[in-house]
């Protein structure tokens, strides 16, 4: 299978949101994922704090997976206070908010590719952290992370009470 990564936008969000809650659906392991909502993919994106992408199947025009990237500024989810980065730095932040490939296509190294094409774009917008959060047990997709240069500077509890190792990646 050949895939295309693509920006995906505001009147895209409720096949953005299917995806992901497709693929919550299908985890094994429900304590390594939360997912976002419909309504918060929309919240981000029609306020232009966030940026999404799709892998879109070339033969089929099927999306097999997205990525949601936040831009949380000064906010308290900006994940640079968990790290205690300078108040200065906060607005260079930017999270791998979600990442969801449905089953049938994983396997084609569709998080790395989402991920990239994120990265390239919020270079260009200035960005100087790169952020996410992980379950330490989900080897899969924190070597994928670290992979790209990402590493853990942190283990804490997140969203309502999950643990979550935080990953940083600096840009130059």
């Amino acid at each position: 299978m050949e895939f295309s990564i693509e920006r995906a936008y505001l009147n895209e969000s409720q096949v953005l949101a299917e995806i992901i809650e497709s693929s919550f659906r299908e985890i094994e392991r429900k304590e390594w994922f939360v997912a976002d909502d419909w309504e918060s993919i929309r919240r981000l994106l029609q306020e232009e704090k966030g940026i999404a992408y799709k892998a879109v199947e070339r033969s089929t025009g099927a999306v097999a997976g997205v990525l949601i990237a936040a831009m949380h500024g000064m906010g308290e989810e900006n994940l640079g206070h968990d790290i205690d980065l300078p108040k200065e730095e906060l607005e260079t932040v930017a999270h791998m908010e979600s990442v969801a490939v449905l089953p049938k296509y994983r396997g084609y190294g569709l998080q790395y590719s989402l991920m990239q094409e994120a990265q390239k774009e919020l270079v260009i917008r200035g960005f100087r952290y790169l952020m996410c959060t992980i379950h330490p047990d989900n080897i899969y997709s924190k070597s994928n992370a670290v992979r790209q240069g990402y590493e853990v500077v942190m283990t804490k509890e997140k969203y309502g009470g999950y643990i979550r190792d935080i990953l940083l990646k600096k840009l130059d």
